[in-house]
């Protein structure tokens, strides 16, 4: 089965491919990657999700806003307008538009899939904007631009670059893409950022850091092993005992102390 924009999300090519949000899950919790995988585990998105979606849809073009609308009705009037809750997606896509340097780092092919072989896995990436031999562009939606969030991993706080990884991605998309095309070198990275804040806030940031990419790349590839391991099923996945599907598959089978409560899990 060729991998397309249609089944890019299946169990099938999960099974088959590894993928920057695979990999991540796998790092948060062994027992919901497998589950998401074997496709077990599939919770509805929540309105922030889908907020993001339809602002990601949006970048694609009209055809795929028009089919994330049909698909998606729990957002929208039969006008096709976003319901009150969802109405500021419109304002940020609006901000995004009407901004000359986010329109045009957003320009290039939409959605291009890519696959390599990377530390003995196959990978696929979809790349939101893509300028080959120049750029690769992920479009963001978060809370705030410049608010920080604290971390358990580096105690302290940080932006929502680090707290959702997103070096780690762009450390996938870059090695994938230079692979696949045979380059000696990375395309340049940047994130086109737009907040949900009202007026949304918006910013294109450049994560050019060739040190730090390859420190990403070394901690993927120390990571693989195990992961290999588990996704094959020659080692049994942990749970997290934290996570949504831990919570939806828990029985309780032992008496915790007052002490362990409030007690920080490393992700």
């Amino acid at each position: 089965m060729d991998l397309n924009a249609e089944n890019y999300f299946s169990p099938e090519m999960n099974q088959e491919y590894m993928s920057n949000s695979q990999y991540k899950d796998f790092l948060n919790c062994e027992a919901r990657a497998m589950a998401t995988i074997r496709g077990e585990w599939n919770p509805e998105p929540s309105n922030e999700m889908l907020v993001g979606s339809m602002i990601h849809a949006w970048n694609e073009g009209p055809e795929a806003l028009a089919k994330f609308k049909a698909e998606t009705p729990r957002m929208f009037k039969k006008n096709g307008e976003p319901l009150a809750s969802f109405a500021f997606a419109d304002t940020m896509i609006e901000a995004l538009k009407n901004d000359t340097i986010c329109s045009y780092m957003l320009e290039g092919e939409k959605e291009v899939i890519m696959t390599t072989e990377l530390f003995g896995a196959p990978w696929k990436i979809k790349v939101d904007s893509y300028k080959p031999d120049d750029s690769i562009v992920d479009l963001k939606t978060t809370k705030s631009i410049w608010d920080l969030q604290w971390s358990s991993y580096y105690q302290s706080k940080v932006s929502f670059i680090e707290i959702y990884k997103y070096f780690t991605q762009f450390a996938i998309y870059m090695e994938v893409e230079r692979l696949a095309h045979g380059r000696d070198t990375w395309l340049s990275p940047y994130i086109v950022a737009v907040s949900k804040e009202n007026p949304p806030d918006k910013a294109v940031i450049d994560l050019t850091d060739d040190i730090r990419i390859q420190y990403e790349l070394n901690q993927i590839e120390m990571n693989m092993p195990r992961i290999l391991a588990v996704k094959s099923g020659i080692t049994e996945p942990k749970k997290c005992g934290r996570c949504a599907y831990c919570r939806s598959v828990k029985k309780v089978n032992d008496i915790i102390s007052y002490r362990d409560i409030g007690q920080e899990v490393d992700q």
